[in-house]
């Protein structure tokens, strides 16, 4: 053979540009609101709990995460340490007496310290033994294992499987549980296709406004406590059923941590759909639903600010908050009735009908009508409203005599 002539290729060394090729993948822009709820979160510094069947790609997306943000991954297997890998082991010093005996933490939380940042992963949350769960309680809540505290660069995330589905599975102990962002972690077809073809989605913390930021503080402390004036027992729920005290529940812990999403998400301009999985997956759903209904409600343009220039305000899409605008507006003539202010709510109802479906005008249109006084002439404004009440009358008594005649048939 030639000096010159190289010797062919092993086919290990195919195998590996074989592998090079596949894993060459790239990241796009792309809307992910499960994407976006994490990162959410993961700028909030608040633990975060992905619950997801196996091979859904809940590892995947971490690792992606953390190349996104720039962080380095360390990733520990929770399910195969013992309690005294996260504790801390005891130390024996030259005087114990006089010294104490430190706990010397495991090497990879030396390694965070070091590096003084970077993204902590606890998998196989679910398939640690109760031991192991509590030994995890002071490093999700207190970020302490042995003696080192881990610096604030330092995020937590971890990932369990459903007892289910979860190899010899552990329900997770209320006190871990209720220190996590619960997220439920699915699939998305297009998505999935779309990775598969080179091409994922990309991770990036939010855009915080700075303008934003005493404004959306403000925000999120009026929505969570206006609830929970409103509605005490909703402070600290623990729930009765085992496996729903595994996830997430409401505490002064979890409200706490519920604030701070909230105050994030407005800041960033987050989507109702994003602070949805947020706020459900912190205190529940029952409890996540009444708060999401409550800043709705604070959303809603201020009665008087309508009635002091009716056709100026732009009106709610959404049917039931539109619904509740107008008849916020017309209670608010009902507690102080003055001739310019019944003038001002026919006005607004006039301008509801014009943009917006007529229905929703016709009980508050009805109601307001109940409040006229005698020395009140009739605005010009209910002319045009008339119609509208008239066939919603029509077709409720046509509904009615249907609905007689179909019982009478039987």
């Amino acid at each position: 053979m030639p000096a010159h002539t190289l010797p062919a290729p092993s086919q290990l060394d195919v195998a590996a540009d074989l592998l090079t090729l596949l894993r060459d993948t790239t990241t796009e822009p792309r809307p992910d609101i499960q994407l976006e709820a994490l990162t959410l979160a993961v700028a909030a510094d608040l633990p975060v709990l992905l619950w997801g069947e196996p091979g859904i790609g809940k590892t995947a997306a971490l690792t992606q995460l953390a190349e996104s943000l720039d962080l380095p991954l360390t990733t520990v297997i929770a399910s195969v340490h013992e309690p005294s890998d996260f504790a801390g082991l005891p130390v024996v010093g030259d005087d114990p007496a006089e010294q104490g005996i430190p706990m010397a933490p495991p090497d990879w939380a030396v390694r965070l310290v070091r590096a003084g940042r970077g993204l902590l992963f606890l998998d196989e949350l679910s398939t640690a033994p109760p031991a192991v769960q509590a030994a995890l309680l002071r490093l999700v809540l207190e970020r302490r294992i042995g003696a080192l505290r881990l610096p604030p660069g330092v995020r937590i995330v971890a990932a369990a499987n459903p007892r289910s589905s979860a190899a010899d599975g552990w329900e997770l102990s209320p006190p871990l549980a209720n220190r996590f962002v619960h997220l439920q972690w699915t699939h998305d077809h297009e998505v999935v296709v779309r990775g598969l073809a080179g091409t994922w989605p990309r991770a990036a913390l939010p855009r915080l406004s700075p303008e934003k930021l005493p404004e959306a503080v403000d925000f999120a402390r009026r929505a969570v406590c206006a609830l929970l004036t409103a509605r005490p027992k909703l402070v600290h729920q623990l729930p009765t059923n085992e496996t729903r005290r595994g996830g997430a529940w409401p505490s002064p812990r979890s409200w706490e941590m519920t604030l701070s999403l909230i105050a994030f998400a407005t800041a960033a301009g987050s989507s109702r759909d994003v602070l949805a999985l947020l706020v459900r997956g912190t205190v529940g759903d029952g409890p996540g639903l009444e708060l999401l209904a409550s800043l709705d409600r604070l959303d809603l343009p201020d009665p008087e600010v309508l009635l002091a220039d009716p056709t100026a305000v732009e009106l709610p899409e959404r049917g039931d908050l539109r619904q509740a605008v107008l008849d916020g507006v017309v209670a608010a003539v009902r507690n102080r009735p003055e001739r310019s202010r019944w003038d001002a709510a026919w006005a607004l109802l006039v301008h509801a009908l014009e943009t917006g479906a007529p229905d929703l005008v016709v009980v508050p249109a009805t109601t307001l009508a109940t409040l006229r006084r005698e020395d009140w002439d009739v605005p010009a404004a209910i002319e045009k409203l008339a119609g509208a009440v008239s066939v919603s009358r029509r077709a409720d008594h046509a509904a009615a005599r249907a609905a007689l005649s179909a019982e009478a048939g039987r």
